[in-house]
């Protein structure tokens, strides 16, 4: 589809200087939402995303092809004076710039808030990190995993007796990606008011803190150190995986009354009346001498079975789908989160779609994730650089 006037952000310019996976999942969501995304990267290599494989198409990652769609790219050498210099001139008539280079490096070259706030004074600039721009370990480097054992979320995932897991997609840079766009529109805003920019400072550790959610809140509020459970849930029962007679299921009883129903399908109303497990609170106190009991029973027929059963009940529970599942569901193919989108040099490529529905200002996948430098002529000749001094810059290792 082609870029719509109505998109939420048009007319919003991003400068994005970014690379792997939080500040580019940053870019796509305010691409997505209609902003004029400039994907700045690196002559010659861009973004590490690029040889993240395989899988390939096209000369493309499949990494990079999930968090680029709806950017233009070009290609500047910052280590250059000249490329400072362009930088400059693109920041002049933007509105946000992202950067997720360590603590001082934007600075230390001359571009940092200070130097390019004072060039555009309504400039929003966005700065993710591993740990922030203050504080003992401002200037240490950020890993999603290393945050994720660092952080606590590691401690309370993985089976109660072994070794600890990391969750299976880089969710802190994900999380911190999408509270930097939360943040970069609510800048926009206050920038729309007074005029003013400012700068944003989003860091993974504080991010991956600030998603601990009931977790850190019983910590805080009790002082005991959380426990791993597997898939169960520290504070309500029954809520969680149980082996069937093919598989796995999801199930769980959100309160007292649907305990009774969860009991009654699995056959063990006995089971609800027993003073042991009556209240949620009981349940929990007890949990080592009901979940076997449910296990037991959940292990006589088919996760089909029990899903008709449960659902029909109205008992929350779902399939252990693997990815296969995921896209092949139809709500999947209703919601239209696959999407088929013409690529360059793959001929077409498969995308993740829009998690967003917007009524008035209806959203899609209207630029293919870009190759490296595709627009760089494009862009500098909308600054003004003629095709004479766009080769020259190429000469010269700038672009």
């Amino acid at each position: 589809m082609a870029a719509s006037e109505k998109l939420p952000l048009e007319g919003i310019r991003v400068i994005d200087c970014s690379r792997v996976l939080a500040g580019p999942y940053t870019t796509m969501v305010l691409g997505d939402l209609g902003a004029d995304v400039i994907k700045v990267e690196r002559p010659g290599s861009g973004d590490d995303t690029r040889r993240w494989g395989p899988p390939f198409t096209g000369g493309e990652s499949a990494y990079y092809l999930a968090t680029n769609r709806n950017k233009r790219s070009i290609t500047l050498n910052f280590k250059s004076e000249k490329g400072r210099e362009i930088l400059k001139q693109l920041v002049a008539g933007a509105d946000v710039l992202i950067e997720n280079f360590k603590h001082g490096d934007f600075d230390r070259m001359g571009i940092g808030y200070e130097a390019l706030s004072k060039i555009n004074p309504g400039l929003v600039y966005c700065s993710i990190t591993g740990y922030g721009a203050s504080g003992p370990y401002a200037a240490k480097p950020g890993y999603d995993f290393m945050i994720q054992a660092e952080g606590g979320v590691m401690s309370i995932i993985g089976p109660a007796d072994g070794e600890p897991y990391k969750i299976g997609v880089a969710i802190v840079d994900v999380t911190a990606g999408l509270y930097a766009a939360n943040a970069i529109q609510a800048a926009l805003r206050y920038r729309d008011k007074t005029g003013k920019g400012q700068k944003v400072d989003i860091s993974l550790f504080e991010s991956q803190i600030s998603w601990l959610i009931n977790v850190a809140s019983s910590y805080l509020v009790s002082g005991e150190r959380p426990k791993r459970y597997g898939n169960a849930h520290p504070s309500i029962v029954p809520y969680e995986t149980f082996p069937t007679a093919d598989g796995y299921i999801a199930a769980g009883a959100g309160n007292d009354t649907q305990f009774r129903r969860f009991c009654h399908v699995l056959d063990l109303d006995d089971v609800s009346d027993d003073r042991r497990f009556r209240t949620n609170p009981d349940r929990v106190e007890n949990r080592q001498a009901l979940i076997p009991m449910l296990r037991e029973r959940f292990s006589t027929r088919t996760t089909d079975a029990w899903i008709k059963l449960l659902e029909e009940a109205n008992i929350p529970c779902a399939p252990i789908n693997t990815i296969d599942k995921v896209f092949a569901h139809p709500q999947v193919k209703a919601r239209e989160m696959v999407v088929e989108v013409p690529h360059p040099t793959a001929g077409k490529v498969k995308l993740v779609g829009l998690p967003y529905k917007l009524s008035e200002t209806p959203l899609g996948i209207y630029r293919h994730p870009p190759l490296l430098g595709e627009h760089t002529g494009e862009v500098l000749r909308e600054l003004g650089y003629s095709d004479q001094g766009i080769d020259s810059l190429q000469e010269e290792g700038v672009i």
